[in-house]
């Protein structure tokens, strides 16, 4: 695996955005840290801080689904980076589960990254409507149906979970993207089934990626839902959240990278 000072970084003098990176699939967990050095120093924000600087990155011309095409992308380079990290890489399917926002849209974005990449993958869309809630999530949600190694599910239901969860133990990782930002008090169904299964894949030895936050974590306070995600790694964007680095975030979270996803500097003003 390459180390945190990669050629690509030297020779560029800045990194490029995980989208446009072609070094990341490259990369190991150590390496990636490395790469979003800059991104992984900035100052930790509030949920409700990213939500703010993502409204203003997209009145500045940042489109949200560019936003959420760096996000997945980058996501997808640490599924793979945690699947080699523990010898499941193509040992079986990547599970991702996502809800109807725009963290499934993240999810979306992942599963085809890592189709491209060569690995099967199940995304399932946790959510009792039948597509996805947000526009730039549902022409993600679209692309995966014509992708070969992807196949698509929809478990509106706690039943539909359950099925799905069969056999979950043979999945190289499990991918939470079911829940970002501003998650508070008690899980509603199918999204609860959804954690119970994510939490009994890690007990089964599967690791687990969150995006953004495990679900159900407060990125502000750091309090937790129940159930809650306990993640092995957790991806997150832009800068370091409040909630991450708390005693009870933290617990849940396991390792923390930031990733930036191009939200420019004037974004995080008020």
């Amino acid at each position: 695996m390459s180390t945190p000072d990669h050629p690509l970084r030297r020779s560029m003098g800045r990194v490029p955005l995980p989208a446009d990176d072609p070094a990341l699939f490259e990369l190991d967990l150590d390496g990636l840290a490395g790469r979003w050095a800059d991104a992984m120093a900035r100052a930790p924000m509030t949920a409700e801080e990213m939500t703010g600087a993502d409204v203003r990155a997209q009145r500045m011309g940042m489109p949200g689904i560019r936003l959420m095409e760096q996000a997945g992308s980058a996501t997808a380079s640490v599924a793979h980076a945690l699947a080699v990290a523990n010898d499941r890489w193509e040992s079986g399917p990547i599970l991702i589960l996502c809800g109807s926002g725009n963290n499934g849209g993240d999810g979306f974005v992942t599963a085809r990254r890592l189709a491209a990449a060569g690995s099967r993958v199940a995304v399932a869309l946790v959510a009792t409507g039948t597509r996805p809630g947000t526009s730039d999530a549902a022409r993600n949600w679209d692309r995966l149906g014509r992708l070969p190694g992807v196949e698509r599910v929809h478990a509106p239901v706690a039943r539909d979970v359950a099925l799905l969860g069969h056999g979950v133990e043979r999945a190289a990782i499990v991918v939470d993207a079911l829940l970002g930002t501003g998650v508070r008090g008690l899980l509603r169904e199918p999204v609860r089934s959804a954690v119970e299964l994510a939490n009994r894949a890690r007990a089964a030895g599967v690791p687990v990626l969150a995006v953004d936050c495990p679900t159900a974590v407060d990125l502000t306070s750091g309090e937790l839902s129940d159930p809650v995600v306990r993640a092995d790694v957790t991806v997150t964007f832009h800068r370091p959240k409040v909630g991450l680095l708390t005693r009870r975030g933290a617990a849940v979270a396991g390792r923390v990278l930031v990733a930036p996803i191009g939200i420019p500097p004037g974004a995080d003003r008020a």
